[in-house]
């Protein structure tokens, strides 16, 4: 059943213009911000490079900055696509059948959240051959790529289970979105205060998004980064199931 919904999900999203809009609207700044980074690499940062011992390649300087740029971009946008889960479902009056459908919520979450895991996979594919058309003209370090995209994956999909349960307390998309991007506003608030020179704080920095992604996107894989995502990411699916549950038995 989970897979049922997911696949659901999954279609459903790419029958919304919202959806191809906000993938070509990305990809088309991302592959601008790639050229960008390119050709200084190639004008002014390689001439300078090739006299230094153990100097950083194009991978640190075309694919992590273009990485960086794309976990704040679709952090922006997780948003806009969380907002319908289950708010849509109260404002169109689909609550009640999503309440005495014949599946566990259990069920009805974990589809959900897979089908939007899927179309975030899909959905970062083009960034992922854009940076390894790089190869075609240089050599890469496959290793930090494949950390940087990992990361950039599993810090949008632990906002999108933040998303998920965000959209379980409001009957408006449009609220939905608000606390998300509220929520949102917080992590950075986090990691910029935490980073703040005379008062840096390793809590604050553990407790934001960004500081996670920064490290993997620099090809350093530490357990404590994956396990910060998991466990995010499971704790707002167990609240989101939860809240739900409550809403079932008063309901």
């Amino acid at each position: 059943m989970i897979r049922l919904i997911a696949g659901f999900e999954y279609r459903r999203l790419f029958l919304s213009p919202l959806a191809w809009t906000l993938i070509a609207g990305l990809q088309f700044i991302l592959a601008l911000l790639f050229l960008v980074f390119l050709e200084n690499f190639i004008t002014e940062l390689q001439p300078r490079l090739a006299l230094i011992d153990d100097a950083p390649g194009a991978t640190d300087t075309v694919i992590t900055p273009m990485l960086i740029w794309a976990g704040i971009l679709w952090l922006a946008v997780i948003p806009l696509l969380t907002m319908r889960s289950f708010s849509e479902d109260r404002l169109y009056q689909r609550q009640a059948l999503l309440m005495s459908a014949p599946v566990s919520l259990t069920e009805v979450v974990l589809g959900k959240y897979i089908g939007l895991l899927l179309f975030l996979a899909t959905a970062l594919s083009p960034a992922l051959l854009t940076a390894a058309s790089l190869s075609l003209g240089t050599a890469l370090d496959w290793g930090k790529l494949a950390a940087g995209f990992m990361g950039l994956f599993l810090m949008l999909a632990s906002f999108s289970a933040a998303g998920l349960y965000l959209s379980t307390l409001s009957r408006q998309p449009a609220m939905a979105a608000v606390l998300s991007y509220g929520l949102l506003a917080l992590l950075f608030v986090f990691y910029i205060t935490g980073k703040t020179q005379g008062s840096e704080s390793v809590l604050f920095i553990y407790l934001s998004h960004f500081g996670h992604f920064l490290n993997l996107s620099n090809g350093l894989v530490h357990s404590s980064d994956v396990i910060y995502y998991l466990l995010f990411s499971s704790g707002f699916i167990i609240l989101t199931i939860q809240r739900l549950d409550s809403e079932r038995r008063n309901g």
